[in-house]
Formats: C-alpha cells, sequence, structure tokens
C-alpha cells in the first residue's frame, strides 16, 4: 500500500533541495501534516468503536468470552481488504484528480484502515497501543525532519526501499503456511527499518514537489491528499511492526 502515487512528482536532483525555506513551503508541508494527524486521530476513533464498542464489534470480529481477538467475520473481513481495493480502484479511476476527489479518496482510505485497526485494541493491553503510538510519533517526526533537511537525494533510496515492500508482502504471505517465528521476528525488523526510510524518502518527495509545482494550487492541493496518504500509510505501518515488539499483548 504504501507505493501508492509514488510516482506524482518526478525526480528532482538534490541541489533543488537546499533552497532556502519559503512561507508557501511551510504552509505545503503544514497542510500535509495537519491532514496526517487528523487522519490518525480518525483511525483512533474507528479503532476504538470497532475494537471495544461490542455491538459494531461483534459485527466485524469473533472474540473470545474474555475480549480476545478469536477470528473475522464477513465484514471484518471485506473491511480489512478495502483499502488496498480502493487504492488500486483510485489508482485506475483518478487519472486526473482533483484536490476534491483526491481528498475523499485519502479520508476514504484513512477510514477503511481506521476501522480494521480494532484488531490492535482487541490484541494489545491499552498501555502498550499508547506508549508504542508515542514511540512511533516521535520516530516520524524525527525521520521527516530528515528528510525535509538532507541535502542527498534519496530518490535511489526510496526506490529500493519501495522494492522492500513488495518483498515484505510476499514473505508475509508466504510466512502465513509456514508459520514461522524465526522469519516472522526478520520480516517485523525489516518492517521497521523499511518504513522509517520511506517516512524519510516521503518527506523530501513531497519537498521537491512543491517546487515542481510552481505555484498550481489546485495541483498542490492534490499533491497534499497524496502526499498525507504516504506518510499516513508509512505511520501505521511502522507503528504496527514497532508494536510486534514493544506491545504487551492481553
Amino acid at each position: 500500500m504504501s507505493d501508492f502515487n509514488r510516482g506524482y512528482a518526478r525526480s528532482i536532483p538534490a541541489d533543488r533541495a537546499d533552497m532556502s525555506v519559503d512561507a508557501g513551503l511551510r504552509s505545503f508541508m503544514l497542510g500535509v501534516y495537519n491532514k496526517v494527524a487528523l487522519g490518525l486521530v480518525l483511525s483512533a476513533a474507528l479503532a476504538f468503536v470497532t475494537g471495544a464498542f461490542p455491538p459494531v464489534r461483534d459485527l466485524m470480529y469473533q472474540v473470545t468470552p474474555d475480549g480476545r481477538l478469536a477470528g473475522f467475520t464477513i465484514l471484518g473481513l471485506i473491511v480489512a481488504f478495502a483499502p488496498l481495493a480502493v487504492m488500486l480502484f483510485g489508482s485506475f479511476a483518478l487519472r486526473n484528480p482533483s484536490p476534491a476527489s483526491s481528498g475523499a479518496l485519502y479520508w476514504t482510505i484513512v477510514s477503511l484502515i481506521g476501522a480494521s485497526l480494532g484488531t490492535v485494541v482487541l490484541v494489545y493491553t491499552g498501555a502498550s497501543i499508547f506508549q508504542t503510538f508515542l514511540i512511533t510519533a516521535a520516530a516520524f517526526g524525527a525521520l521527516s525532519l530528515v528528510g525535509y533537511t538532507t541535502k542527498k537525494d534519496l530518490t535511489g533510496f526510496g526506490s529500493f526501499l519501495i522494492m522492500g515492500v513488495f518483498g515484505l508482502v510476499i514473505a508475509g504471505l508466504v510466512n502465513i503456511f509456514l508459520k514461522s517465528p524465526a522469519m516472522a521476528f526478520v520480516i517485523n525488523a525489516l518492517g521497521v527499518l523499511i518504513f522509517s526510510g520511506l517516512i524519510a524518502y516521503d518527506t523530501q518527495r513531497l519537498k521537491m514537489t512543491y517546487y515542481q509545482l510552481g505555484g498550481d494550487q489546485a495541483a498542490m492541493g492534490v499533491a497534499t491528499n497524496y502526499g498525507a496518504l504516504s506518510l499516513y500509510i508509512n505511520f501505521i505501518n511502522l507503528f504496527q511492526f514497532l508494536l510486534q515488539f514493544l506491545g504487551n499483548r492481553r
């Protein structure tokens, strides 16, 4: 999911990154971060509703008498796979996206992912979820700052990481059948590294996108939505991989 619309902006030489920060760039990046933050708030609210509010929870999940996750209902499976379906649909249907259509796509995907995160509420303790979220937020801020300030062109690095995402997906599917704890540990460790790198890469890509668009407000509105989606997905994936290491199960 994390490679969605990464090709929105073409590569720009790294020396373009060494420009003085102006009010337009600050406004553009702030718009992206605000959307990511609001998306995370909405996701947290929906995860709580689907994971802790029994009438909704029972529609999506099969739960043991002591409140732990035992499986998915048909609706739960649909919600879990719906974000990927919406992304694929959006990549084909929105050939010339507008700020409104790309914004609708962003909030639809955020809502679906948030609803599917009820599994996190059912599997892990509230304290460990909160602690891991804070760690993820701190790491996200630091990594995004690196991507924003570095003078090194991360394009090649980002392409390598995107290939790594495909490798993670394949390895995860294989391990569904192998059920190897050692392989699961390696997948989680690589997931943390890959999505940490993608946060820095996508931040630099967004900065370069701003300069490339040259003040086109409609195009920047679209870029804000797609940029927020990339960073949001990176954040959620990093959070989930860190939770595998830091989370305490119920």
